[in-house]
């Protein structure tokens, strides 16, 4: 599943803020906020939502014959 059903409220990803800087929200309804912050008018806004990092691949352990069949 792409997106969860239930997200827990986070005003870094709110439809109703814009991002001001990566610790500060301007918030339709309530002012400036810090990203974390949560309130009852939350909707959820996947476009706004930052994927985590994917992990890096080591290559370094890998062998020729990892990849023989």
């Amino acid at each position: 599943m792409l997106f969860r059903k239930k997200m827990e409220p986070r005003c870094a990803y709110c439809g109703k803020g814009i991002k001001l800087n990566d610790s500060q929200i301007l918030c339709r309804k309530q002012g400036v906020v810090s990203a974390s912050h949560k309130c009852g008018s939350f909707s959820y806004d996947p476009l706004r939502r930052e994927p985590p990092v994917p992990a890096a691949v080591r290559t370094d352990r890998l062998k020729e014959e990892d990849f023989a069949l």
